[in-house]
C-alpha cells in the first residue's frame, strides 16, 4: 500500500538537519540554562544564538522573541495580557480565524467584558477591508484587531501590509497569528505596521511543542505561565533548549531554500488542481484555495460532489488507502461539529457536500498526487 502525506499544514515532517541539530543539542547542552555554571551557560548560549538567528531572518530584534511552546500558547499570551495589562477594551476579528484566537476571544468577552466585533468577510472568506476600516473608525476604547494572514483550513492570504496600515491610520493594535505563513513566505516584520504575532516551528518542519511570540517594541506584556523568569519575565518555565535549536535551524533552512521550495510545491499545487478538474469536471474549491495568487501555495480545500451523507467515512477510507488528509483543522479532530470556516463561507447548497482539505511540502511529489486523484475518482463515481 502506498503511503501518501497530504496533511502538511496541520504538521510537517522534521528535516533531517532538524533531526541532527536536536540530537546533537540534546547530547552536549543538556544544562539547565538558568543555572550559572558552565552546564547552563552552553544551553543559555543555544537559546540566544536561535533567538538572534529567528529576529534577524524576521526582521525584529532578538528581544521582540519570545519562545512558547507553540502558537496556541503565543496567541493566548498576547491577546490576553493586551487586555488585562495594555488595557484593551475592543477587539476586532473574523469568525473563520483558529479557535486558538476565537476561543481566547470569548474567554475575554466573558471574564473580562470586553467587546468583540466581527469583521465582514466576502463570498469566498475574504476579509472585507472596507468593513474593517468602518469598525475602526467607530472605536473610542482601546482596540485591538486580530487577524491571521494564512487561513490554515481555506488558505486564504490576507494583505497583512494593508491591514498594518490600516491599523496604523486609527492608532489601533494589531495581531496576527502568522503559524502558516512564517517559513513559508519571506516576511520581514520591521516592514509591516503590526504589534505582536504568533509562529510554530512544526509548520515549517520543526518541532512540535516549540514557537514563539513576536512583540515589537515598545509594548510591555506580562506572563500567563507563573514560576520562574524565564524569557525575560514573558513565560516561566525551562526552555526547551533542543526544540529552540530546532526550531532556529528549521525556520533558517525553510527560508534559504524558500525560492526554489515554493516553486516546487507552488507547481505541485496547480498539477493537483488540473488533474482533479479533469478527473472530477464537477468538482469545486472552498475559499480562494484554487487562486494562486489569493491563497497559500500549500493548501487546496477541495468541495467534492458527494453529499455528507455518503462521503461521512472518506477520511478513514482514504487513510486505509495510505492517505492522509483532513476535513479541516487537526485542533478541531474530536470536535463534530465540523468546520466553523466552512460554515461561515459555504452557500447552503455547498454545505450538503463533502469537503477535504489537502495540504502539500516539499517532501510530496505528482506520483503521489497521481494516487490521490485516482482514489478520490473511484470514490466519487462509486457514490453518484
Amino acid at each position: 500500500m502506498k503511503s501518501v502525506y497530504f496533511d502538511n499544514a496541520a504538521t510537517t515532517p522534521l528535516r533531517d538537519e532538524v533531526v541532527i541539530a536536536m540530537q546533537k543539542t540534546l547530547k552536549n547542552s543538556f544544562g539547565n540554562p538558568s543555572s550559572t555554571h558552565s552546564f547552563g551557560r552552553e544551553a543559555k548560549s543555544k537559546v540566544e544564538l536561535s533567538r538572534k538567528t529567528i529576529a534577524k531572518l524576521l526582521g525584529v530584534t532578538s528581544s521582540e522573541i519570545f519562545f512558547t511552546s507553540g502558537g496556541t500558547e503565543a496567541d493566548n499570551l498576547i491577546l490576553t495580557s493586551a487586555v488585562r495589562d495594555l488595557g484593551v477594551k475592543t477587539i476586532i476579528t473574523s469568525a473563520i480565524e483558529h479557535h486558538a484566537v476565537l476561543h481566547t476571544v470569548a474567554y475575554l468577552q466573558k471574564h473580562y467584558g470586553i467587546t468583540v466585533l466581527f469583521v465582514n468577510h466576502l463570498e469566498k472568506g475574504e476579509i472585507d477591508l472596507v468593513h474593517l476600516e468602518t469598525l475602526l473608525r467607530q472605536q473610542k476604547n482601546k482596540t485591538l484587531v486580530s487577524l491571521m494572514h494564512v487561513n490554515n483550513e481555506i488558505g486564504n492570504l490576507l494583505p497583512l501590509k494593508k491591514v498594518g496600515n490600516l491599523c496604523k491610520q486609527h492608532n489601533v493594535l494589531f495581531h496576527s497569528d502568522t503559524v502558516q505563513s512564517v517559513g513559508h513566505y519571506d516576511i520581514n516584520f520591521s516592514d509591516i505596521n503590526i504589534d505582536f504575532a504568533a509562529v510554530s516551528a512544526h509548520k515549517f518542519h520543526g518541532p512540535k511543542g516549540v514557537g514563539f511570540a513576536v512583540i515589537k517594541k515598545p509594548h510591555v506584556l506580562h506572563s500567563i505561565i507563573h514560576g520562574g523568569e524565564q524569557e525575560k519575565g514573558l513565560r516561566a518555565g525551562t526552555e526547551a533548549v533542543y526544540a529552540i535549536v530546532g526550531l532556529s535551524e528549521a525556520l533558517s533552512i525553510s527560508l534559504s531554500n524558500l525560492p526554489s521550495e515554493k516553486k516546487y510545491i507552488q507547481e505541485l499545487k496547480s498539477y493537483f488542481i488540473n488533474e482533479l478538474q479533469k478527473a472530477i469536471p464537477e468538482v469545486k474549491f472552498n475559499g480562494f484555495s484554487n487562486n494562486l495568487d489569493k491563497s497559500s501555495y500549500t493548501i487546496v480545500n477541495v468541495l467534492l460532489p458527494v453529499l455528507k451523507e455518503k462521503a461521512a467515512m472518506l477520511p478513514f477510507e482514504l487513510d486505509l488507502k495510505g492517505i492522509a488528509c483532513s476535513k479541516g483543522s487537526a485542533c478541531q479532530s474530536g470536535s463534530n461539529k465540523g468546520s466553523h470556516v466552512l460554515e461561515a463561507i459555504q452557500s447552503s447548497e455547498e454545505k450538503a457536500y463533502s469537503s477535504l482539505r489537502f495540504s502539500f511540502s516539499v517532501f510530496n511529489t505528482k506520483e503521489e498526487v497521481d494516487y490521490v486523484i485516482e482514489v478520490l475518482k473511484q470514490f466519487v463515481f462509486s457514490k453518484n
